[in-house]
């Protein structure tokens, strides 16, 4: 069993201004620097940073750099963080908007009309990360949303998040077995595809056994995998077993190779290979990365 303890402790649990009784709080910044060490809080966080290329962004497992804008939806107790790693002449702005999920009830969110809204907040345990164009006409309705108060800003929230629901190209950041986040499917079968992965993802785990599951042929899994993620079969379970080799090297103090032997890699050679080009750096930069972030180090 990982220990997620390690992580916790490691981890800096952000107490925000949020009162019991606010719709949302809304935050603008204009700085030079990100030194506020890797975070978690209780409240979903959307951050919008404009003019800061190349920061360094922490979202769950995910580790990359941001351009000129930058617009992430981050979920509860995710950890996540921006970090400045140069010396910067120009100032950044960052507007930071955080809300409750449950503001929402799960009767209201069961509406039809809300559906997206719903899954939108259901990504969120994974970081969604927005397109630059969405981020900039985002910060119109934040500046518009800062000026609001009583019922005008649960309606202006509601607005801000209905148009990210609908907003095109959006990527998930952190990966399910890191974010620990359960696979949320309209098809019972594919959520039952992948409880099975998770659960063996140690082992090997053949087409056969996995289409047997699901009561579809291989070949008819093949397809159905692929057209309902986006990724085959393999794909799917090699970017599963990194998100826990992901954790387990924040979590951990075991070398890389056993944990790759026990995340279901054999071979060191195709793991070193997989992992540098899923997660943009060999398995000890992102251990030293990571614990480096979580220590408020630059």
């Amino acid at each position: 069993m990982l220990n997620d303890t390690i992580l916790q402790k490691k981890v800096l649990r952000e107490i925000t201004s949020l009162g019991v009784h606010d719709c949302c709080s809304i935050f603008f910044r204009h700085k030079r620097q990100f030194a506020f060490p890797l975070h978690t809080h209780e409240e979903l966080e959307l951050n919008l940073v404009l003019g800061g290329a190349g920061i360094q962004r922490i979202i769950g497992d995910h580790i990359g750099h941001i351009g000129h804008a930058e617009l992430v939806l981050v979920g509860p107790n995710l950890p996540h963080g921006w970090f400045t790693l140069d010396d910067r002449e120009e100032d950044i702005l960052e507007v930071t908007l955080q809300f409750r999920k449950e503001l929402f009830t799960e009767g209201f969110l069961n509406t039809e009309l809300l559906h997206a809204i719903r899954k939108l907040l259901d990504n969120a345990g994974r970081g969604i990360l927005f397109t630059p164009d969405v981020a900039e006409r985002v910060y119109e309705k934040l500046l518009a949303l800062d000026k609001m108060s009583g019922f005008d800003s649960f309606i202006g929230l509601l607005s801000l998040l209905h148009e990210l629901s609908v907003a095109k190209d959006t990527t998930l950041l952190s990966s399910v077995s890191f974010s620990r986040e359960e696979i949320v499917s309209e098809s019972r079968q594919l959520e039952q595809a992948f409880e099975y992965m998770n659960r063996h993802y140690g082992n090997p785990i053949a087409l056969t056994a996995i289409a047997k599951v699901v009561h579809m042929s291989e070949a008819s899994f093949s397809r159905f995998m692929k057209a309902q993620t986006g990724l085959t079969f393999t794909e799917n379970l090699v970017e599963l077993r990194l998100g826990h080799v992901a954790r387990m090297l924040v979590t951990t103090q075991l070398t890389i190779a056993e944990i790759a032997y026990h995340c279901g890699f054999n071979n060191m050679a195709n793991f070193n290979k997989l992992f540098k080009r899923h997660k943009g750096c060999t398995p000890k930069e992102y251990r030293s990365n990571y614990n480096r972030q979580m220590s408020g180090g630059n």
